[in-house]
């Protein structure tokens, strides 16, 4: 067999391994998965393909491309966690792909893009957030497009092909809006604007880009029409509300402070970590060709996303795919002269799986902690959590012995966690974060009561999802259907803790009522009228009242 079809075996191995076998083996985690799971069900369920709704309730925060995409994994796929987030896997994995034929495009080398692929798919935040149900994998495959089709563009040798990559360019950023917002037009524009500063022919780009705001506009002008047709509010909200507030106001949601992605940028680029600086030292010498635009890709995003007050770690995953190109340009000139970059990305490997061994050590019920990670009864979890971070530390204590294939054992570092992450979380902590859990114990009384009500929005998803209903009220917590439940025709679906016991006394006669709680301050709702059953597990209650 020869060498290339070796590595694309391997390659398609870590696909497989990574992204397809693990994907079932883990529930649907709340807010973020519970919430588009629900969304795309209904979506697919009542046939409003134009206006996004969850828990039948307006839902304005994010436009209706990302929930087109995750349909079709619940469409094609059914009702299981892989269905949920095959659209994050497909865009993750289109992603690489389009990295590895830019790559080829760049630098007409086959290990350069085999590299760039390898690098991208196995960055620690990336997989992470390439199987997690959230839209940041859909955005940033849009991005990658939109960035590739900018380079395209700039070195077209004609005015047709021009045309047709500045076009483009418009097209996959309108795709962008249409997934998550503005944010898709604000990470070009701050990343082509530096480069421009180090590029020739800045008029031409300047005077082209005009037929890509054309291209972008035609692009999101038939959804955007007709969602203001039908909810004229829409735009006001998604503007004001989730740009705007979530920018610049300091009481915005998810505040954090400036340095809040740095420890993150380090932290993402596991198990590729020791290629970090001397690929960011390269892009810079390098700034005036093919690198520079990379360099500009990677760090302007990143500062952008630094200066808003609203911080989530999902935001900054476009800036690794540029970084997966510098870092694989970097290692293919490290391999080629024999730099101790390659030791050095082993070696820091082999002391972090180390940190983390000794850290699993301490926090298991044989450890030192009073109240360990893992109780007595978790201790196969915590076993198995030594074996993942122990394959972690072989394949970079191997990958010094065998330097020829030393980047196929770095790929293979995280592939223990990968595979066994599902198995290893703690009890208390997936009762609270995958509610399909308690769920699942519990799905007979559920099914049979006429009104469910819950406090926290993840897990009233986790309900509506699981149970196949959207008919699930909020208790005391509007959450993020805030604005949503300010509509005269879903004011119903909200009962304060005060008028609940009046609530209950009129709808008690039609069935059973069951509240599905996550217990909070570690207080149960001791102002709740006596329920004739009470389950309660970590910080997960289901009470309920039967029918009277």
């Amino acid at each position: 067999m020869s060498r290339r079809h070796s590595s694309l075996l391997f390659l398609l191995a870590m696909v497989v391994l990574y992204y397809i076998l693990p994907i079932n083996g883990r529930l649907l985690w709340q807010p973020d998965e519970t919430r588009y799971a629900e969304i795309s069900r209904e979506m697919l369920a009542t046939g409003r393909w134009a206006v996004p709704y969850f828990l039948d309730i307006r839902y304005f925060e994010k436009p209706v491309l990302g929930y087109w995409v995750n349909n079709i994994g619940q469409w094609v796929f059914g009702e299981s966690p892989f269905a949920v987030r095959f659209g994050s896997i497909a865009s993750t994995l289109l992603t690489s792909l389009l990295l590895a034929r830019f790559a080829w495009s760049l630098w007409r080398s086959r290990l350069a893009a085999y590299l760039t692929a390898l690098i991208h798919l196995t960055f620690f935040i990336v997989y992470g957030i390439g199987t997690y149900a959230v839209l940041d994998p859909i955005v940033s495959l849009c991005l990658v497009a939109a960035m590739v089709s900018c380079w395209h563009a700039y070195q077209a040798p004609n005015h047709s092909k021009k045309i047709f990559y500045y076009a483009l360019l418009g097209v996959c950023c309108g795709l962008g809006v249409m997934t998550k917002g503005f944010i898709a037009l604000a990470v070009p524009g701050v990343s082509v604007v530096v480069w421009l500063l180090f590029a020739q022919r800045r008029a031409e780009v300047i005077l082209y880009s005009f037929l890509a705001m054309l291209g972008c506009l035609l692009t999101l002008l038939p959804w955007a029409i007709t969602i203001a047709q039908r909810e004229p509010d829409f735009w006001h909200y998604f503007f004001w509300v989730e740009h705007i507030q979530r920018f610049a106001q300091s009481n915005a949601q998810h505040n954090a402070p400036f340095w809040y992605y740095f420890p993150w940028l380090i932290a993402g680029s596991l198990p590729w970590l020791g290629l970090l600086p001397g690929a960011l030292v390269h892009g810079w010498q390098h700034r005036r060709h093919e690198a520079g635009y990379l360099l500009a890709w990677t760090l302007m995003p990143l500062l952008f996303f630094s200066l808003a007050n609203g911080k989530l770690l999902t935001y900054i995953l476009p800036c690794f795919a540029p970084l997966a190109l510098l870092m694989a340009r970097y290692l293919q000139e490290s391999i080629e002269s024999g730099r101790a970059s390659i030791r050095a990305t082993a070696w820091i490997n082999i002391l972090f799986a180390s940190l983390v061994i000794i850290a699993i050590m301490v926090a298991s019920p044989w450890g030192l902690l009073k109240k360990p990670f893992w109780t007595d009864s978790e201790s196969l979890k915590c076993q198995i959590a030594l074996l993942a971070f122990t394959v972690w530390l072989l394949c970079a204590c191997l990958s010094l012995k065998y330097l020829r294939i030393c980047w196929t054992l770095i790929a293979c570092c995280p592939l223990g966690v990968a595979l066994t992450f599902g198995m290893i979380i703690p009890t208390s902590i997936s009762l609270t974060k995958t509610p399909q859990l308690f769920l699942q114990q519990h799905i007979d009384a559920l099914q049979s009561s006429q009104f469910i009500l819950s406090n926290d929005v993840g897990i009233a998803a986790g309900i509506a999802w699981q149970l196949k209903r959207s008919d699930v009220m909020m208790l005391k917590n509007r959450g993020e259907l805030a604005y949503g439940l300010s509509y005269p025709d879903a004011q119903h679906k909200f009962v304060s803790l005060a008028d609940f016991p009046a609530w209950l006394a009129a709808h008690r006669t039609a069935g059973t009522v069951s509240l599905f709680l996550k217990v909070e301050n570690n207080q149960p709702h001791q102002s709740l009228p006596a329920a004739d059953q009470v389950i309660q597990q970590g910080r997960i209650m289901l009470i309920q009242y039967l029918p009277q």
